[in-house]
């Protein structure tokens, strides 16, 4: 089985034959604070209006129906991930 995994596969694999990983003391409580800190990340209180190219908006439209998203959640995306720094530039 081990020659079918993915190569982030394997390296979570071998951390946890290594003894990498601990069990959380409490499962529960823990779980209600990752909830806690997801609905807080994805939380959309504010708004923002700008104003961009018609090209530009039609270029996103174009590229968030690719992505299956509607487009305001696309732009939203690609700004969480420039603030994360998980944006990569196309070659």
């Amino acid at each position: 089985m081990k020659d079918k995994l993915t190569k982030e596969e394997q390296e979570i694999l071998d951390s946890y034959e290594k003894g990498e990983w601990v069990p959380v003391k409490n499962l529960s409580k823990r779980k209600t604070e990752l909830i806690k800190y997801a609905r807080n990340t994805l939380k959309k209180d504010k708004r923002l209006n700008i104003r961009i190219s018609e090209r530009d908006l039609n270029e996103l439209q174009r590229k968030a129906v690719s992505e299956g998203l509607p487009y305001q959640t696309y732009v939203a995306s690609i700004i969480h991930k420039f603030l994360n720094g998980r944006l990569k530039e196309a070659n």
